[in-house]
């Protein structure tokens, strides 16, 4: 998704200056300087406003495979699983409230269509007869908030959806808020940062903690997408825009110890865990220097656990071993007509 071109860079034509110095400034002190220089912080944060609507294309790939060893009971526990969720999402900006350059969004999910199998139709657009669609016939809502620091709080209507869909909605989530962990002074092409994120998802090891490093690559030229019949996209013949590219990647760490790892949670249902767990992260991000939006985005992630479960008095053993990998993508979908290939 991610094969443009480069755009040229303005510093190649500083290079390229053979005639004297001061006539050399002279041209560059014509040259405008465009959004995304290296001498140039920007803001990536989306800029939004009530009344705004999105739709985006998401698809989550998940693998798993659990291994089990219990000398008491045969774990009921599916071996390996896999699961492939596609969907078109809608999101509504029902209010905006700034503080500063950050922003408070209170805003509204409905999956205009989501399958695991089938072709799904974009948001209010006929498939022509014969063509079978699998929509959201129950209309379901998510609402939501983004606060500063991309944590998003009072989520309502999420438990109506299955785990995965679940995941899928999160992940897209994250990705859309992804530049509110961005360092408040903005980025400048070239800059690298780094954060730590807990591990919001409960898991039998405690204190797990993402390391990431990002870094603002570079500025390509960027187009939303085009929705086909059968769901695939392609780029839109709108004008094309300017992105920046972001790429971070992020490690699992361990802060428990191996012998403990036993969360709150587990010890007030008398329970106690030991084992270790890893996992890496990388996102690829192309955000609007313009709007602030995420125009597309995929994500790649491995993880991998060896726990063992047991009663607080040490019977009841149960010891897992959990590999999983993850691949995700986002596509901002523009508002034009449906096309065949």
């Amino acid at each position: 998704m991610k094969r443009e071109r480069n755009i040229t860079a303005i510093s190649r034509s500083a290079g390229a200056c053979v005639t004297p110095v001061l006539a050399c400034a002279f041209l560059l002190l014509a040259i405008p300087r465009e959004a995304g220089s290296r001498t140039e912080r920007v803001n990536l944060l989306p800029k939004l406003q009530a009344g705004q609507t999105f739709t985006y294309r998401l698809r989550y790939r998940w693998e798993k495979l659990i291994r089990t060893q219990s000398s008491v009971v045969s774990p009921q526990v599916p071996g390996a699983a896999q699961v492939d969720v596609q969907g078109i999402l809608r999101m509504d900006v029902v209010e905006v409230r700034y503080a500063g350059e950050k922003a408070v969004i209170y805003a509204r999910t409905r999956f205009e269509a989501l399958n695991s199998e089938m072709a799904f139709k974009p948001p209010n657009l006929e498939a022509p007869a014969g063509d079978v669609q699998r929509t959201d016939p129950d209309g379901k809502l998510v609402e939501f908030m983004i606060s500063p620091g991309g944590r998003v709080d009072d989520v309502k209507g999420l438990d109506k959806f299955s785990p995965e869909e679940q995941q899928a909605w999160g992940d897209w989530v994250s990705l859309f808020a992804m530049a509110e962990v961005f360092p408040e002074r903005g980025v400048r092409r070239g800059e690298k940062w780094e954060s730590d994120e807990p591990e919001k998802s409960p898991a039998p090891i405690a204190r797990l903690m993402w390391s990431k490093r990002s870094s603002y690559v570079r500025d390509e030229p960027c187009r939303a997408a085009q929705l086909m019949i059968d769901g695939q996209a392609s780029e839109a013949s709108q004008p094309a825009e300017t992105c920046a590219v972001i790429l971070t990647t992020a490690a699992l760490k361990q802060q428990s110890s191996k012998k403990d790892a036993t969360p709150e949670d587990f010890k007030l249902h008398e329970l106690q865990t030991m084992g270790t767990a890893r996992g890496t992260n990388q996102v690829i991000a192309y955000i609007s220097l313009k709007t602030g939006l995420v125009v597309r985005a995929t994500e790649e992630a491995s993880q991998s656990m060896d726990v063992v479960l047991a009663k607080k008095d040490g019977t009841n053993r149960v010891h897992y071993k959990v590999d999983a990998k993850s691949n995700s993508e986002v596509l901002l979908v523009a508002d034009t007509h449906l096309i065949h290939h």
